[in-house]
């Protein structure tokens, strides 16, 4: 084997004990069910920054990101991360300490419990819709990591794609399932290090190869409206590029992805867990700082790869119904290798990075599912007694089978990591979001609006997903935004025509109140 894939294949299998290690460490530490999904609240302020953005960025971050704006240009890409930017701290600064103070008044353990808790329903609507829509737009998304996985071994080792898929998934699984909560929360925490530190060295490398930050910029130039944001570039078949302009409607599309950080169950469960509300303006600063830096730098890095590209450093990573462009960082980090051992084990890091942004997201998506199928449906609906032990092991087995599920929906090699997690993204955003902001934030609203705007939700991602967009024109709206809109009027509608919330359910609410300006 040669020293270079030597040295990146000891790096990755260092970071992976480590991951395991630390799942083995804090199985001790989860006494109860309350432990195992939220980690008896004791996240610090930095810990929960940190994994909360570390579960939200993905495989999308090293991989998706930097291939839009490889492929497509600067607009697409960079509304995005304006987007995101602007959502995740808003999240922080409104939803961040309301949340905590309520769900530990009201003792939810989960997103879904919290609906139910927040209403007062005894029977269980809300908590087993949430954790239907939960299921649902968890497996795509849990899906698109282990497709990550399956390119990144691929790329490197010649690895086959399936085979590898089925590998990040079991390591996943083992420590996840062993340490719960806390150990996905501070594997986070270490994979947040390890992909700053990927980025920062993959930006300073193909700089320098490109030829120094003036010839990025004037590559960057030189391709056709490259550099407009608002214009966007698409693959022809004949692996010609055409330009669209990228106008109002696109780009209000596009900065809603923002909207979605209201309702992503993996980021709020982080709030819950918090062991000082007190302390959060600490964490929204931590967090509303790297999440700017990362995309930045991400963004950036498809810009030096259209360069590397066109001075022969790297192949060209596009073509017809191809999703190589998604590739750009572990070619980089393989070209890096090349140079000695020593750099073959930095280039190790910058895959374990992409491991990292991979993994911490389906650590958290796993755990939030298992949740919601072993606590909200068969203990909340089917109203199944299991005791401590058993639904621990209800937990673990759920966490199994959707693991199964993702391998078997990203079976596709040619799969986009970064579609399939906008599409997961807005189901999430749309179902999720306007009732964790109407629960939070409006004292009239009440558990039928609640239920209405999970249901108009969840059908408008669909419906508008594959039957209004492919209309094209006006209708071509990330559907989150719509779904989003439809979903909070059915709350204000329903809410209205509907008999008030009692007054226990009000009283708890002002009691909320109080307590958050305290």
């Amino acid at each position: 084997m040669e020293s270079n894939i030597i040295g990146i294949l000891v790096t990755i299998i260092v970071y992976l004990g480590g991951m395991i290690a630390i799942g083995a460490v804090f199985t001790k530490k989860n006494k109860n069910v309350s432990d195992f999904y939220l980690g008896g609240r004791k996240l610090g302020p930095l810990v929960s920054a940190m994994s909360a953005e570390a579960s939200d960025m993905s495989s999308w971050l090293l991989m998706g990101l930097p291939g839009v704006a490889y492929l497509c240009g600067i607009a697409e890409a960079g509304w995005t991360a304006i987007g995101l930017a602007v959502g995740t701290y808003l999240n922080w600064l409104f939803v961040a300490k309301r949340l905590r103070v309520y769900s530990q008044k009201t003792n939810s353990i989960t997103i879904p419990d919290f609906f139910s808790d927040r209403y007062h329903d005894n029977s269980h609507l809300l908590s087993g819709v949430a954790a239907v829509i939960i299921l649902v737009f968890f497996v795509p998304y849990t899906a698109s990591g282990f497709s990550a996985c399956g390119k990144l071994f691929g790329t490197l080792f010649g690895m086959d794609y399936h085979t590898a898929m089925i590998l990040a998934a079991v390591i996943i699984i083992a420590y996840t399932s062993m340490g719960g909560f806390l150990a996905a929360s501070f594997t986070d925490l270490l994979q947040s290090i390890i992909m700053t530190t990927a980025l920062v060295i993959i930006v300073c490398f193909g700089i320098s190869t490109a030829g120094g930050w003036n010839a990025v910029v004037d590559n960057a130039k030189a391709l056709p409206d490259y550099l407009h944001m608002t214009v966007t570039r698409s693959l022809n078949e004949d692996g010609s590029f055409s330009q669209t302009g990228y106008g109002f409607l696109p780009i209000v599309s596009t900065l809603a992805w923002g909207l979605g950080y209201f309702g992503m169950p993996h980021i709020l469960l982080r709030f819950m867990a918090i062991e000082n509300e007190h302390k959060i303006k600490l964490s929204r600063r931590i967090a509303s700082i790297w999440v700017v830096i990362a995309m930045t730098v991400a963004i950036l890095i498809g810009m030096i790869g259209n360069r590397l590209s066109a001075n022969g450093s790297i192949d060209t990573l596009f073509g017809a119904g191809s999703n190589n462009s998604e590739t750009i960082v572990m070619e980089i980090a393989k070209l890096l290798s090349k140079h000695s051992f020593l750099a073959a084990l930095v280039a190790g890091l910058i895959f374990a990075g992409i491991l990292a942004c991979t993994m911490s997201t389906s650590d958290s998506q796993l755990l939030a599912a298992s949740s919601s199928m072993s606590e909200n449906i068969m203990k909340g609906v089917f109203k199944m007694k299991l005791n401590e032990k058993q639904s621990m092991l209800a937990a673990r087995g759920v966490l199994i089978v959707i693991a199964v599920l993702g391998v078997i929906l990203a079976w596709n090699p040619n799969s986009s990591v970064f579609r399939v997690v906008s599409f997961a993204w807005a189901g999430f955003g749309a179902t999720f979001g306007p009732v964790m902001l109407t629960a939070l934030f409006w004292k009239r609203s009440n558990k039928w609006g609640a239920a209405a705007g999970l249901v108009v939700g969840g059908i408008m991602i669909f419906v508008w997903k594959f039957l209004v967009r492919p209309l094209g024109g006006a209708w071509d709206i990330y559907e989150l935004l719509p779904a989003f809109l439809c979903a909070l009027t059915a709350i204000i509608v329903v809410s209205l025509v509907t008999a008030a919330p009692e007054k226990e359910v009000t009283d708890e609410y002002d009691e909320v109140a109080k307590l958050i300006h305290t």
